[in-house]
């Protein structure tokens, strides 16, 4: 089989992940997303190409990156490090002179090689517990043909492969990704196609026609809703979701996650205001009402952390 060593951009490669699919898994964070979610806790993964992170109780107000960034793009503002985000190429000249860290760089640029190195050496954990690799975003479709490469390569030396995906893509990237993955991890986030844009700035027509696809592959998929109170856990709309769960197949199982601002932090980094002040976490009752429903209608429901 030949083999082929793709590039892509990821933010995160993360180890020991017990939330991202079965067993013990390496996650790995890819850059750019065609949603914006309000409640999104992951700000610096909607850009598909690297941003510039401060976090600014860190600086120490040295001025060294001022000195090295060759677009002119960063200044002291009353001790106050400011950039100039339309001039900032991201190059990372500031990060690697900042001598606190208060400055990283949100995206690199890698190959197949290069991640698959960093997955295998948990390749001992994954055999014990089960577990694997998850790419995650993000949505890892859009750069479908460096996740097919990296979960080709997983396939290779049996290494369980997992997709998070957002059902936002094209048939197309399903179709070059989906033929080495083991298991989806898949998020409905609403049945009603306006409030879905209203919320995530796109419809779900494509992402329900794409929950079709993948329940229809034989491969095994959790369906996942971000539980917003208010937005998301009304009566209608979980009634909608069970309903269209049950076309897809009597194995249809779905997971909670109730909404957190965990998140927060990041959006402050990259100089943007935090979109989903306005959300609530559904107390603990409301959240076991709605696991209730699923499961009364003959779903299989859990509540992830």
């Amino acid at each position: 089989m030949e083999r082929t060593n793709k590039d892509g951009i990821i933010f995160n490669i993360q180890k020991f992940s017990v939330h991202d699919g079965p067993g013990i898994r390496t996650t790995v964070f890819m850059k750019g997303c065609p949603l914006s979610c309000k409640w999104c806790s992951n700000a610096e993964s909607m850009s598909p190409e690297p941003e510039l992170g401060i976090i600014r109780e860190m600086c120490n107000s040295c001025k060294k990156c001022l000195d090295v960034c060759p677009e002119d793009a960063i200044r002291l503002d009353n001790d106050v490090i400011q950039f100039d985000r339309e001039r900032c190429t991201a190059c990372g000249e500031c990060a690697a002179v900042c001598p606190p860290g208060a400055i990283t760089i949100y995206g690199r640029r890698v190959i197949v090689d290069e991640v698959f190195k960093e997955i295998s050496k948990d390749k001992s954990f994954y055999e014990g517990s089960g577990g694997g690799i998850t790419v995650s975003g993000g949505e890892p479709l859009q750069q479908a043909d460096f996740v097919s490469a990296l979960f080709q390569r997983c396939r290779e030396e049996s290494i369980d492969t997992c997709l998070d995906t957002c059902g936002c893509a094209s048939a197309e990237a399903l179709e070059k990704v989906l033929p080495f993955t083991g298991y989806v991890l898949f998020d409905i986030k609403h049945m009603d196609a306006e409030k879905h844009k209203q919320f995530t700035g796109v419809t779900n027509d494509l992402i329900l026609r794409n929950a079709e696809i993948v329940a229809n592959s034989g491969i095994q998929v959790l369906f996942r809703i971000p539980l917003i109170e208010g937005v998301n856990d009304t009566a209608e709309n979980i009634e909608e979701t069970g309903r269209f769960l049950k076309t897809l197949g009597n194995s249809a199982a779905i997971e909670l996650l109730p909404y957190h601002r965990l998140g927060i932090g990041k959006y402050r980094t990259l100089d943007r205001p935090y979109p989903g002040k306005s959300f609530i976490t559904p107390a603990p009752e409301k959240i076991e009402a709605v696991r209730q429903v699923f499961e009364e209608n003959g779903i299989r429901c859990t509540v992830g952390g």
